[in-house]
């Protein structure tokens, strides 16, 4: 009677307390549940995080434009004249580099305006080229 016993409990430690066999792994159904789940919240976070991207690039964009145009004008003051060329100071170490423009994502993408003053013509101001506007619906050619 207790082999009887024992054989029925060895065979029962098989199985759950529901009656399914104790087999290790995931349903379908839950694999689908948790796929629906993340991919709603993705749907939710992509969009906030190219929007935060688009931002970040403005803003660095608006930072460079204007330490450029610091540099341009501490050179003015210091030598009298405006810069033949972005290199210029960058070799007087106005700038420790040509500043990029993050939205082309090129340092050789700028307008510039010459400025023609007595003491000769040079760079006055510069505007990035890239094409659209920002998302307060300014042109980026305006900045």
């Amino acid at each position: 009677m207790c082999i009887r016993w024992r054989r029925g409990w060895a065979s029962m430690a098989s199985h759950t307390a529901t009656g399914r066999s104790a087999t290790r792994g995931f349903t379908l159904i839950e694999l689908l549940v948790v796929l629906a789940i993340v991919s709603l919240l993705l749907t939710l976070a992509v969009p906030r995080y190219f929007h935060s991207l688009e931002r970040a690039k403005e803003s660095v964009l608006r930072e460079n434009l204007q330490i450029t145009r610091s540099a341009i004008d501490k050179f003015y003051a210091d030598t009298g004249r405006y810069p033949a060329s972005l290199d210029e100071l960058v070799e007087k170490r106005y700038l420790r580099s040509l500043p990029l423009d993050p939205i082309l994502e090129s340092a050789s993408s700028w307008t510039f305006s010459q400025a023609d003053t007595e003491q000769g013509s040079g760079i006055y101001d510069l505007h990035s080229t890239a094409p659209g506007s920002t998302s307060e619906g300014q042109a980026y050619t305006a900045f």
